[in-house]
């Protein structure tokens, strides 16, 4: 599909609270995704970040209070965007646009829109939990604007605590969730695994493949911006978690367990993980020394078949992709996995390409059947963008 980011046209409501300084960041992010930006600052945020700095990285005339004039601005840029972000967003703020009241530009903006509204609260603790900041924030919700939970840690009060507004990566992932196309994951559950495994020898040295865990993160990603509650199984990888539950192991054995334990939750079963075929079958409990030896010799087992496993007790009503990592008869080996593992779809690549694979943020994907009517699709590109189309396949299918 054509990229759905692409274009999106985001009004970002800048309010005067400490955490407005993260906000070229996340201007500098919205440019970066191709997404169109325009801006409102009140006049108290003027005190924390520069309007000029906001400009140059937007590259459009930012709005306050003294653009109202004969061009209408608050109706003007309700109509404009697609999607209204208020970030920071202080307790003042909050109390106005729950009450209606409609004293400057941002306040004016938000009561004339019929858009999508996302809210990032951010306080000090004692404000945030003040039941009438509560008060406001569920009348808020009731009206169908979404707010969004602040995080916990230093505040710049000095204090740690609920407050802090999420970093602009973050902010980013609940903008794309809210501009997603489609939110027809809305109440599925989706396990995913993701990365390597990392089989010890001892202490200090393990087998392992250079799988990065970029697919599994992106099917993953892809799956929430649809609207799904996603929990991913995770090797030894860095993995943007955010709106995801993370569970980090190490061997294929403890992926397996993980794997089992939130069997039952699952309404998908997304299998990306390059979990390591075999495991040392003694296990040294202190590092082994080179003196002395010329050669070692290691004697591997095979490790469980995770996909295998969930194959056996899956329920009827349970989806589970597999992934088929291959460097010749990719279609071939696919359907004969599907079969062997009592797998509903493969997605297969060629790993011996390096324009995509374990590394690289590209990919091309064959999904394939057990419904073997069903026509081999390919797909093509980023991971993360190929990622949402491969949802939609699986949906339609």
């Amino acid at each position: 599909m054509i990229n759905w980011k692409k274009g999106r046209k985001i009004l970002l409501c800048i309010t005067g609270g400490i955490a407005a300084y993260k906000m070229p960041s996340l201007v500098r992010l919205i440019r970066k995704s191709d997404c169109e930006c325009e801006i409102i600052l009140t006049e108290c945020a003027k005190n924390f970040v520069s309007p000029m700095t906001l400009e140059v990285l937007s590259g459009r005339k930012i709005w306050d209070d003294g653009s109202f004039d004969f061009r209408i601005p608050h109706i003007k840029l309700s109509q404009w965007a697609d999607l209204i972000v208020i970030a920071p967003c202080t307790a003042n703020t909050l109390a106005k646009i729950s009450n209606g009241i409609s004293d400057n530009l941002l306040t004016s903006t938000v009561t004339a829109s019929v858009r999508q509204i996302l809210v990032f609260p951010a306080m000090n603790e004692n404000m945030y939990i003040n039941p009438s900041v509560q008060e406001n924030i569920n009348r808020l919700k009731s009206r169908g604007l979404k707010v969004i939970e602040p995080s916990s840690g230093s505040l710049a009060c000095g204090t740690s605590g609920k407050g802090r507004m999420p970093e602009p990566d973050e902010i980013m992932h609940e903008i794309f969730r809210a501009l997603s196309p489609f939110h027809d994951m809305e109440g599925k559950n989706v396990l995913v695994t993701a990365g390597p495994t990392h089989e010890y020898i001892d202490p200090v040295r393990y087998i392992s493949n250079p799988s990065s865990g970029k697919m599994g993160v992106s099917m993953a990603r892809a799956a929430w911006y649809r609207g799904a509650d996603v929990k991913i199984v995770a090797g030894p990888v860095n993995v943007d978690g955010y709106g995801m539950k993370v569970i980090h192991v190490k061997s294929a054995e403890d992926m397996l367990s993980s794997v089992m334990n939130n069997l039952e939750w699952a309404d998908y079963i997304v299998k990306a993980a390059a979990v390591g075929d075999f495991r040392a079958k003694d296990y040294s409990s202190h590092k082994i020394k080179r003196e002395g030896k010329d050669t070692i010799t290691l004697e591997l087992v095979q490790n469980p078949d995770i996909a295998s496993e969930i194959g056996k007790i899956k329920r009827k009503d349970q989806i589970l992709i597999g992934f088929a990592a291959e460097t010749d008869n990719i279609s071939e080996n696919a359907r004969a996995k599907i079969l062997r593992k009592n797998l509903d779809y493969v997605l297969a690549n060629d790993v011996s390409n390096e324009n995509s694979g374990f590394s690289s943020d590209n990919n091309t994907l064959h999904l394939i059947s057990k419904n073997e009517n069903m026509p081999v699709k390919t797909f093509s590109g980023l991971k993360d963008d190929i990622s949402f189309d491969v949802w939609s396949s699986l949906i339609a299918d």
